[in-house]
This record gives C-alpha cells, structure tokens and sequence, in this order.
C-alpha cells in the first residue's frame, strides 16, 4: 500500500527546508512525500545544501506514487517575503500557518493520509500578530475538536501532557478535574484505537514535588487528580498514580506502563528527550485525522549548513505510516 503523507517544512528561515531536501536523496518506501511549500524556497535551500532535487505538482486525480530518489511531491503555497536563512521574519508566519491549514483539510477531506509537521517559531508568530501557542492547540482548532492532546514517543516511552505551552506559574490553576477527565479520555481512547493496546496501563503522575507528600507540598494529588483517577478506575481503566514524577520514570515502574501522563510541559518531556531525542516523534492525539512532528526546533543557527540529523523524520513518517495501517 503506498501512503500519501503531507509534509509542512515549518519556519522557512530555520531547517524545516532542509530536512525535507535531505529526505528527498533516500525516501521511505511506498510513500508519496506531499510538501506544502514555496518552489523557490526548497530548491534554494537544496542548492545551498547541494543537493538535486525535482519538485513535481501534486495531482490528487493521479494514482500514488511512491517519491522517487531526489523526487518529492508540491502543493505550492507562496512566500509572503523573501528569506534569509537563520534569520526570523513575521511577514512569513501567514505563509507558515496557510501550508499547515492546507495540508490539514486535505487530510480532513481524505484526500491524503497523514500530516507530518516540520519546527514552528511559536514567538515570531506571535509578533506577527497570530494568537498561536502551538500545533497541537492549532489543529484542534482546525479540526474542531474541543481539546487535543500532546503526546511524544521513542522507543519504549509515551509521553503524554496534560498542559502544553503555558507559563509554568499558570499550571496549578490549569490543571483541573474537568481538563484531566478529557486528557485522560482522549489519551486512554487514542492507546486503543491508534496503537491498538486493548487495556492501556496509563502511570499519571503529581503535579507537587513527592506527589504532594501527603499535602504537605500541596494538595492538588488530593483535591483534583486522585478523585479523577479513582473515578476512571471505578470504570475500568488502568491507572497507576500520582506518583512523584522524579521516580516514576525508573524501569521497575515503566516496564507497567503504556504511556507517562504528565501534568506540564518541562516535567515529562526532559527524560523523553534524553533518551530518545533525534529519534522521538510527536504526535497529537484526539484528533480525527493523524499528525505527527519532528522531535526538534527551528535551529536557526543549523539552516543552510548540512549539519542536520533527519531521524526524526523518519521516524515521525514511520509513526504516521504505522497508525494508517491500523
């Protein structure tokens, strides 16, 4: 089966053209690599890299065919200014938003099966005047779904958020019974329906140092998140917790686990990254249609130079790929 997979190079001024030229000189097999992107800015960077590179227009009447060595499929969307490797520019963030809007409803309409998303800037968007906190917020918004989840995955870890890209002095009021009801709904449902584990064992860890000690170190284990899971294990899920989240990431309590809930941004993904970073992928659950991302940011200080790891990539077309077979 050949799979259609949308790819959204992200910031053009950072290394989102890049890897998508390093991934047209060996593509996954049976994949049709579907960039949404200006012309001008891929082949310029592929130039710079020194790389040959074909960019071919997408023809949704046309059967899939798998991307050729040096190939790769274009939905062209046009530049709003001219770009300058390295260097951020708000005057492009319209263009960024408008590949990753695109890409989505094609993936809503069916017409393609997957979007994999290239680094954002979340601040120069911003600047541009774009309310946007990040993809994962975003899509759902472009999906029209209620709440999205953020998820990263490597080998033999799953890490989940239960706030994403807020200010860490906003979490404690964030983190509410209603806001974790959905998070753990969503994370539970998508375990089953995209990664087909029947009864997904969920560890959910405390927000507090030491879960809270008691409510020595604060009372939001007791108040907020141990009444949620008390409810879902009445119903019959799997979870295991609060427990203190600097031990719950040791192997004796992985090795029960599915997947990590984490109650913000910097509390979980720090160990994912150091064990997987390069080699993670990101993925957003609750959504009807699958996305996945790299690993990784704009690293504008590596655009242009050729000194960029692209497993990550790979391995969020892989996770994409193995969710479609599902």
């Amino acid at each position: 089966m050949i799979h259609r997979i949308a790819i959204t190079p992200g910031d053009p001024a950072g290394i989102g053209p890049d890897i998508c030229a390093l991934i047209s000189r060996d593509p996954p097999k049976n994949t049709e690599l579907v960039v949404f992107a200006d012309r001008t800015i891929l082949e310029a960077r592929a130039q710079k890299l020194g790389i040959s590179i074909s960019l071919k227009p997408y023809v949704r009447e046309e059967a899939p065919t798998p991307s050729a060595i040096g190939e790769l499929s274009l939905v062209q969307i046009n530049k709003k200014a001219d770009v300058t490797v390295g260097k951020l520019n708000a005057v492009n963030s319209p263009y960024v938003l408008e590949s990753l809007e695109l890409a989505t409803q094609k993936v809503l309409d069916q017409e393609l099966d997957a979007v994999v998303t290239g680094p954002v800037h979340k601040g120069i968007i911003n600047d541009a005047g774009i309310d946007f906190s990040g993809h994962t917020e975003y899509l759902a918004g472009l999906c029209k779904v209620k709440r999205s989840v953020m998820m990263l995955a490597t080998d033999d870890l799953r890490v989940a958020l239960a706030t994403t890209h807020i200010p860490l002095s906003e979490v404690p009021n964030a983190i509410t019974k209603s806001l974790l009801r959905d998070v753990i709904r969503i994370l539970h449902g998508d375990l089953q329906k995209r990664f087909y584990i029947t009864k997904p064992t969920i560890i959910i860890s405390g927000l507090n140092p030491h879960a809270g000690e008691s409510g020595h170190l604060g009372r939001e284990e007791i108040e907020v998140i141990q009444p949620v899971l008390t409810e879902f294990q009445k119903q019959g899920m799997n979870l295991i917790g609060p427990l203190p989240a600097d031990t719950l990431f040791s192997s004796s309590s992985l090795d029960k686990a599915d997947a990590v809930l984490s109650m913000y941004h910097d509390q979980g993904l720090p160990v994912l990254k150091f064990k997987g970073f390069g080699k993670a992928t990101n993925i957003t659950l609750g959504l009807p249609i699958i996305r996945t991302s790299v690993d990784h940011g704009t690293a504008l200080d590596k655009a242009g130079t050729g000194e960029v790891d692209i497993g990550s990539l790979y391995q969020a077309i892989a996770a994409a790929k193995a969710m479609i077979k599902k």
